[in-house]
């Protein structure tokens, strides 16, 4: 099954526990449009803290009577059964598994996505423009919100996912099939592709080495360590990036990566720059034996 729409979900919690949701912003995303919207308040069962009132502004006397997470797990499980779950941040996917261990649920039977992991490999240049917080992010990209408000947050997250699929190309089900998880009975989500090859490596270039003045980033299954191969690509003169951008003019990709014909085959680094080079982006896709004797 094909994934297009998605569900962007946020939670607040009523102390430091991860286990103490008191509020669930739910919104639906249909063809990239915002479809419907929902909050869902929350008894935690648990006292709540003047540093988390102080954030989201729910009290107590807010949630009493409201279901608690006993009540409300079966119903968002049914709702969400095989659909995409856009988050901001691991926090809202760790405290709902913290809940459902809590109340002895399943997982929800979903696929997540998280936000925040879709910026990083999209646009390298927030690492030092303020962060990829959720509010740096929106305000960046024109997205007004009330922050710290779960359907507020969530609204943000899943329109920066839609802002990410536009500029980098890349569906929805290929961001999940690279960087998604998944949960099903178990309460923790697994990762769908153990071999994600995301890692900082970024560095600065040997302003003597013979590469100086390009950047290179690293995708793929590669013979020699990633963590070598930035050294070499750094001694050789090249600026070292972690993500695709516009100021990328290398990708080095393994050598078996590169011969396969396969779209959903290879990573989203590599889609993401021949979809770019489709628009008149100049950037070199080598393999990495190519890459050894460039720097050797």
């Amino acid at each position: 099954m094909t994934i297009t729409d998605f569900i962007a979900l946020d939670v607040e919690t009523a102390n430091s526990d991860f286990a103490s949701i008191c509020s669930i912003g739910l919104v639906h995303f249909r063809g990239g449009e915002i479809f419907k919207s929902l909050t869902i308040l929350v008894d935690p069962e648990d006292d709540f803290s003047p540093a988390n009132i102080a954030i989201h502004g729910i009290k107590p006397e807010d949630v009493a009577g409201r279901p608690t997470m006993a009540a409300v797990f079966p119903v968002i499980g049914n709702a969400l059964r095989d659909t995409a779950i856009i988050h901001h941040s691991p926090f809202d996917r760790t405290a709902l598994a913290r809940a459902a261990t809590k109340y002895g649920a399943d997982g929800l039977p979903c696929f997540w996505l998280d936000s925040l992991q879709v910026a990083r490999r999209t646009w390298d240049s927030f690492a030092s423009n303020g962060g990829y917080g959720l509010k740096n992010l929106a305000s960046s990209f024109g997205i007004e919100f009330r922050h710290h408000d779960a359907a507020e947050d969530a609204r943000a997250a899943g329109l920066i996912v839609t802002r990410a699929i536009a500029d980098t190309k890349i569906s929805l089900q290929s961001w999940i099939d690279d960087i998604g998880y998944e949960s099903r009975s178990e309460p923790r989500p697994r990762p769908i592709n153990k071999k994600s090859d995301w890692k900082r490596h970024a560095q600065e270039g040997n302003s003597d080495g013979p590469l100086f003045g390009e950047t290179i980033v690293f995708t793929g299954a590669l013979s020699i360590a990633r963590d070598r191969a930035a050294q070499m690509a750094s001694a050789a003169g090249c600026r070292v990036a972690d993500s695709i951008s516009k100021k990328i003019t290398i990708l080095v990709v393994g050598d078996q990566d590169l011969r396969l014909t396969k779209g959903q085959e290879k990573s989203s680094k590599h889609r993401k720059a021949e979809a770019m080079i489709a628009d008149g982006v100049s950037i070199r896709i080598v393999r990495e034996s190519d890459f050894v004797m460039m720097v050797g």
